[in-house]
């Protein structure tokens, strides 16, 4: 499925609203890999390289007295001057998901998948956490890799998400986040727990309430769903 599965929508409010990294002159490409695990084939940038500016739109995510960055599925910490990428550590929460994953669904549970990382929803921490490779990972068959652009709610036809203001992917993404949990509180369907957390006797009426909202949040936002 070519579309934002369930949870990716499920892009709850942020644990608090997360800094944008400061950004002085162009942002500086670090060199990059292909991921070609679970059939996601996307390039991410070496991990171990720094580069002295990041990218705009990256966003803060403080853990105690540390700080990390995110944007596109890198993360980043200081290293004196500069930024180096690194592999996030366990725990760590994802304010939203990068613009592509893999969903892995394993013994009920959602996993997403990117750039070497395996994610869980907190909603607890309203986020996605950074979590240890699930057993038997490699063995499941993955679903076609989910981009930014369609969207579907627990078992229902993808709808397909276009920005109409040139919103860049960590915009659409933190959009999809909060009109989620708009949606979620107007209808009480909750996209990433079986049957939307409702009876399933209720769930096809529920699911289509949801997606009406969601809808109407994302078009008051300035994207067109169709």
């Amino acid at each position: 499925m070519r579309s934002i599965p369930p949870a990716a929508l499920v892009l709850a409010l942020l644990v608090a609203a997360p800094a944008l990294a400061q950004h002085h002159g162009e942002h500086e490409t670090a060199p990059q890999h292909i991921d070609e695990r679970h059939g996601l084939n996307h390039p991410y940038s070496d991990r171990g390289t720094s580069v002295g500016q990041l990218p705009r739109e990256a966003l803060a995510v403080p853990r105690g007295n540390d700080r990390y960055w995110f944007h596109g599925g890198n993360w980043y910490r200081h290293d004196g001057s500069r930024y180096v990428v690194i592999a996030p550590p366990i725990g760590l929460i994802a304010p939203v998901l990068p613009a592509l994953y893999v969903t892995l669904n394993i013994d009920g549970v959602p996993y997403y998948y990117a750039n070497e990382t395996y994610y869980t929803y907190n909603p607890d921490a309203a986020g996605y956490e950074v979590v240890a490779p699930p057993p038997n990972a490699q063995n499941v068959t993955p679903p076609p890799p989910t981009e930014a652009g369609a969207i579907t709610a627990f078992g229902g036809d993808p709808q397909y998400v276009y920005p109409k203001n040139g919103q860049s992917a960590d915009t659409q993404a933190t959009d999809r986040y909060e009109c989620h949990r708009w949606a979620l509180d107007q209808t009480g369907f909750d996209p990433t727990l079986t049957s939307g957390g409702v009876a399933p006797d209720q769930a096809d009426a529920a699911r289509a309430q949801y997606v009406r909202a969601l809808s109407a949040c994302l078009e008051g936002r300035g994207y067109t769903v169709r």
